[in-house]
């Protein structure tokens, strides 16, 4: 099976690294300044699973052009627009897109690029990111990706898919109820990401702080009436299973978001809390602390513009 990964990043890079570390037939759709690097330098990746250094497949949207099975898609949200036509010359007949982004805003989009039958769904649970050499660090203990086909379906190429996932080190899962792990995580990274860039802070500090707990709570309570107005599948008890995975988290453990606004980079506020506000003023739900995380993700980005002129 060829496999196409989007991005070499610390998503891409780490699960499609794991893939070739296999023996799978992977190659990295990659801008041309991430292709010298792994060039000069090969995959390399730094993980408490245990580390992985190797030559890797790396081409340009420039170069030819041809079909594979399987696409990972792990651009971020921001980048969706041109990651699909970049991608678009690959995708075959018979291609399967994986997308890997957060939320569910992108599902939409993809089905309307590829056709509805060629995306599937997916997500993934992983701490990582690249350091200044472009090596991949990966530094949690979950390093999870989920796929599956949506409407609970089983089929020849989702098997396909899981025999050429299964064997790494890393943790791929399929999953018969992929929706609803979607919105379970989009669940939990909405809260995880707000609360923490709000506080400008950790899980922990934030879990601990007087008030702080409750305002996590009645966060993730404004976003599962939201989810749950749009006929989101979400578990009963979810709320309480994500508090009980937070409270699990090391006290310093931060959100990719957090990390991204620490740097000064660009953020997925309108993928994720934008998106949900949308849903919310359609349906007339009172969502003031997911306003409130909102307008803070906003005045960073206009803050972001001034530093950039």
């Amino acid at each position: 099976m060829r496999i196409l990964v989007l991005g070499a990043g610390g998503v891409g890079g780490y699960f499609g690294g794991r893939l070739v570390e296999k023996g799978e037939d992977v190659t990295f759709l990659v801008r041309e300044r991430r292709k010298k690097e792994l060039e000069q330098n090969g995959l390399v990746i730094k993980s408490i699973h245990g580390d992985f250094t190797s030559p890797v497949q790396a081409i340009t949207k420039s170069e030819m052009k041809e079909p594979y099975d399987v696409i990972l898609f792990t651009t971020k949200a921001y980048h969706l627009k041109q990651a699909i036509e970049d991608v678009r010359p690959f995708v075959g007949n018979q291609t399967v897109v994986v997308p890997l982004l957060n939320g569910m805003a992108h599902v939409v989009p993809l089905q309307e690029a590829f056709g509805e039958e060629k995306v599937i769904g997916g997500l993934c649970f992983i701490e990582t990111t690249l350091n200044k050499d472009g090596d991949v660090v990966q530094t949690s203990p979950a390093h999870r990706l989920v796929f599956g086909e949506f409407k609970q379906k089983e089929t020849e190429r989702l098997q396909l898919i899981e025999q050429a996932f299964s064997g790494t080190k890393a943790s791929f899962v399929k999953s018969s109820y992929i929706e609803q792990d979607m919105w379970h995580k989009y669940l939990f990274i909405t809260v995880m990401s707000g609360m923490t860039t709000l506080m400008r802070a950790p899980v922990g500090p934030v879990l601990a702080a007087k008030g702080g707990r409750q305002f996590v709570q009645e966060l993730f309570k404004e976003v599962e009436n939201i989810m749950m107005a749009y006929d989101a599948p979400l578990a009963e008890g979810i709320i309480e299973q994500h508090m009980n995975t937070m409270d699990k988290m090391t006290y310093d453990m931060k959100s990719s978001m957090q990390r991204d606004m620490e740097k000064s980079f660009q953020i997925e506020g309108d993928h994720l809390q934008g998106y949900l506000l949308t849903l919310a003023e359609k349906s007339s739900i009172h969502v003031p602390l997911l306003q409130t995380v909102y307008t803070h993700l906003k005045v960073y980005e206009e803050m972001l513009k001034g530093y950039q002129k």
